[in-house]
């Protein structure tokens, strides 16, 4: 069954106007309607599939977060990206504390939270999805919980990670006021997503996969990043680019606007078009996406 809102899910006003129709290119061909909030700019999928009906659209081998293996070339190419993403990471979030407790929430099959165990981080994880938490758990050894419910309430972290994961969460307020209730003072709570004003997504338009309805539900873009901020009492530290997104993404959205584009052409434009948007974003700073890294106020 869908929801359909009334409210705008992150800052609960009642003004916001259809913005485009977009089709789930990956697994439904549904089309989903995208709301932009008057009040916050946030943009937001309404209707959409509620908790309980949302995980078959889950359900296609190009969602890699969730499996280790690489069954083609463009997982292959995912699977490096991801390696050398989790140095990157790690080393951007130790140039703000040094060690320490670690909850990444999303954490798929948990390659990064093993690479921080590996680096002396305490670590915990969040991932509702069956599969991927048990490839996470035969790495960790059972850090990896469904909910963070099921993490002893007088646990706090010192950095909380949601990578490409924020767009994904249903409760959105109550889930981020959840995870800050965890964070300790000082502490820092790390947000990385799509930019529905990259210059990527201007080019694809509805074919832009960093649309992926309905699995995302938000996207942000400075406005609404904003709005984020002040409604949950935060300080905006800094923004990164995450480079490697727009490659990725123009991949998958060459194969979305012409499924019969041979391999080798979908590569050279993938590879054109995320060049651009690379090249745009540091003139603008919208790069395809961005991590956003907060601190307590």
């Amino acid at each position: 069954m869908s929801e359909r809102l009334n409210k705008c899910p992150l800052c609960k006003s009642g003004h916001f106007l259809n913005h485009q129709e977009i089709p789930d290119f990956a697994v439904s061909k549904e089309s989903f309607v995208i709301c932009r909030c008057t009040n916050c700019n946030l943009l937001f999928t309404n209707p959409r599939p509620g908790q309980e009906e949302i995980g078959p659209y889950y359900e296609f081998p190009e969602y890699f977060s969730h499996d280790d293996e690489s069954k083609s070339l463009t997982q292959s190419i995912y699977n490096l990206v991801r390696k050398r993403n989790i140095k990157n990471k790690i080393h951007l979030i130790e140039s703000y504390v040094r060690k320490g407790t670690w909850l990444d929430y999303g954490c798929g099959t948990g390659e990064l939270l093993y690479a921080a165990k590996e680096n002396n981080w305490k670590v915990a994880g969040i991932e509702p999805n069956e599969k991927a938490r048990g490839l996470a758990n035969k790495k960790l050894g059972e850090k990896v919980k469904e909910s963070l419910d099921e993490i002893k309430k007088s646990k706090s972290f010192d950095v909380i990670t949601l990578f490409h994961v924020l767009e994904h969460i249903h409760e959105l307020r109550k889930t981020v006021k959840k995870l800050l209730n965890r964070l300790n003072s000082n502490g820092y709570i790390i947000i990385a997503v799509p930019n529905p004003e990259s210059e990527d997504a201007k080019h694809y338009g509805k074919y832009w996969a960093g649309w992926d309805v309905p699995r995302h539900l938000y996207h942000f873009d400075k406005t609404s990043i904003n709005s984020f901020k002040e409604i949950f009492g935060l300080n905006l530290v800094d923004v990164k680019p995450m480079k490697f997104d727009s490659y990725y993404v123009s991949l998958l959205s060459e194969g979305y606007k012409n499924k019969d584009i041979s391999t080798f052409s979908k590569f050279i434009k993938a590879f054109t078009n995320g060049y651009n948007s690379n090249s745009k974003g540091k003139k603008n700073n919208n790069y395809s996406s961005n991590i956003f890294i907060f601190q307590k106020q």
